[in-house]
């Protein structure tokens, strides 16, 4: 819903929801997609509503960046929490939430991914890296429940499935990216457990 220009009753509230109706519309669009004019219009706030609550479209990028990623973290954690303490559910769980993604009309890629791309500024890429790390902690607390000899670079790899599958869902077809990485996931996770007396 838009914000009354010049709302300031709730100052907290004003700022979470302009970021709630910006966060579909700069992942639509791109971050250089839309302009200030044209952002402000559509998220119906004025530009001195925008500026006074984040600064400029920059620290407006920032907060939604944040919010998505942690939107996003909440969506993973549960995903893998769900089915239980089974490391290969679990790993599955991940990949399943992913293919669901892709196939949603509206997936244009990594939010993250997409702006550190578009932006090269440090604010943007601390927090791209810092969205990875929180992909990385829940793939390797993956890879040490199931007993991985490595479980950090078995994290690593499956980060790697994980981000690669999203590039090639949004470049080139959505149809089983997320299947053949699960898959090969998998494979992953059975061949890191460390090699028993009788292998």
């Amino acid at each position: 819903m838009p914000i009354a220009k010049g709302s300031t009753i709730n100052p907290a509230r004003t700022r979470a929801a302009i970021v709630e109706e910006a966060i579909p519309l700069l992942y639509e669009r791109g971050l250089d997609g839309i302009g200030v004019a044209e952002l402000c219009a559509r998220v119906g706030v004025s530009k001195e509503t925008l500026y006074r609550h984040f600064g400029t479209k920059e620290g407006l990028i920032e907060a939604v960046l944040r919010e998505r990623s942690e939107r996003v973290t909440r969506w993973l954690t549960e995903a893998v929490t769900a089915v239980g303490d089974d490391p290969r559910n679990q790993l599955t769980a991940v990949f399943d939430a992913l293919q669901e993604w892709y196939g949603d009309p509206v997936f244009r890629g990594c939010a993250m991914l997409n702006a550190a791309a578009q932006h090269h500024v440090e604010a943007v890429r601390a927090i791209t890296a810092r969205h990875l790390d929180r992909h990385l902690e829940l793939l390797t607390g993956i890879a040490r429940r199931a007993g991985a000899a490595d479980p950090h670079l078995l994290g690593r790899q499956l980060l790697m499935l994980f981000e690669g599958a999203t590039v090639v869902a949004a470049h080139q077809d959505t149809a089983d990216a997320g299947e053949h990485a699960r898959k090969a996931a998998l494979t992953l996770l059975s061949a890191a457990r460390p090699a028993g007396p009788h292998d």
